[in-house]
């Protein structure tokens, strides 16, 4: 079965200490616990369908593996595949430094291999590609804390409330009780939009109508810890990355959250658009300088030309003391289709 999670092994646990009391900073309006009916022990998960999987993968990355497919329809290999190779590459949002690797490890695996076919470096080409992306795979851990809060974050439109109702459903039937802190608060949309995935996935949700969302945080952080819960997933406000005082309180949301429980969050998830290519590399290199990133999740990749940004992210995640992981990647509306990150099919669909 294809591990959707990895859930660190139970053992004995100490007596749970009891929920701090709210901090004198936080604002003293008490959110709001809509709580649905308990949920029932859900079956075991079936197997994921990988092939069919995959064959979504490529058909949203098919412009960009098209553009780099071409490049091995000749009979040579010289220079000139090789700066078609880079052009595709660059316009695919590989970036320059990560193409350049990208390159040179290619040229070192055809002096190695003696290959003489470009068809053959094609599929060296894949070997390459799912190397360098190799650092951004990585499962989702669950169980290593009680409960285990992720704190979820990006810009507006990247489809970050829709992944955490996808993320919700997948951790339900994996047999995780879930918490939803609607810490949105701003926008009654995002904060309606997780109820129904609350009410859907028969999951508890703690929400409020206007007011801080670093309070509303911490108050699903220690309904969390009061309730058992295996998951907190906190929802947050779209920032854009170019506004300091939004940024700043993000920052505030992630302290609260560390005061409502020591160590928390213990993951930061940012959900970038597959779409913009470049420019989700910069988010990332925003949000983590803001809030500390673990990991990403990437959405809308149907359709676009910008599969590469993930070489680019992939090169920066590499150069960090502890790499950043892409936990999701999806590639359409359907709850199958946001799914764990695997670097050999990524490679495989991007140069198909």
């Amino acid at each position: 079965m294809f591990s959707f999670f990895r859930k660190k092994p139970a053992e004995s646990a100490p007596a749970p200490t009891p929920a701090p009391a709210r901090p004198p900073a936080a604002p003293t309006d008490a959110a709001a616990s809509v709580p649905s009916a308990p949920p029932e022990a859900a079956p075991a998960p079936a197997p994921a369908d990988r092939p069919g999987w995959l064959d979504r993968l490529r058909s949203g990355l098919k412009r960009t593996g098209q553009s780099i497919a071409t490049v091995f329809t000749g009979t040579r290999i010289d220079d000139a595949l090789y700066e078609d190779l880079e052009s595709a590459l660059l316009m695919a949002d590989a970036g320059v430094g990560a193409t350049q690797a990208l390159l040179d490890d290619l040229k070192r695996r055809v002096r190695h291999s003696g290959a003489t076919d470009p068809a053959a470096v094609r599929g060296l080409l894949v070997e390459a590609i799912a190397e360098m992306l190799s650092v951004l795979e990585r499962p989702l851990v669950i169980g290593e804390h009680t409960p285990t809060v992720i704190m979820v974050v990006g810009v507006n439109g990247a489809g970050k409330t829709t992944s955490i109702g996808k993320l919700t459903r997948h951790l339900a039937e994996s047999g995780q009780r879930v918490l939803l802190a609607a810490a949105d608060t701003f926008r009654a949309a995002a904060r309606d939009q997780l109820a129904v995935w609350a009410g859907r996935n028969q999951v508890e949700i703690v929400s409020q109508d206007g007011g801080d969302p670093a309070a509303v945080s911490f108050d699903a952080v220690s309904a969390g810890r009061a309730r058992g819960c295996d998951v907190v997933l906190v929802d947050t406000a779209g920032r854009l990355t170019t506004q300091p005082h939004l940024m700043d309180e993000l920052r505030k949301v992630r302290r609260v959250i560390g005061k409502a429980q020591e160590g928390a969050p213990h993951e930061v998830l940012l959900v970038v658009d597959g779409n913009t290519g470049q420019n989700a590399l910069a988010q990332a290199k925003a949000f983590d300088e803001a809030v500390g990133l673990t990991g990403l999740v990437i959405t809308k990749l149907d359709g676009t030309a910008k599969g590469g940004a993930l070489c680019a992210i992939a090169q920066w995640s590499r150069e960090r003391s502890s790499p950043v992981a892409v936990y999701f990647i999806g590639v359409g509306e359907g709850i199958e289709d946001l799914q764990r990150f695997g670097a050999r099919e990524f490679a495989q669909a991007l140069v198909s």
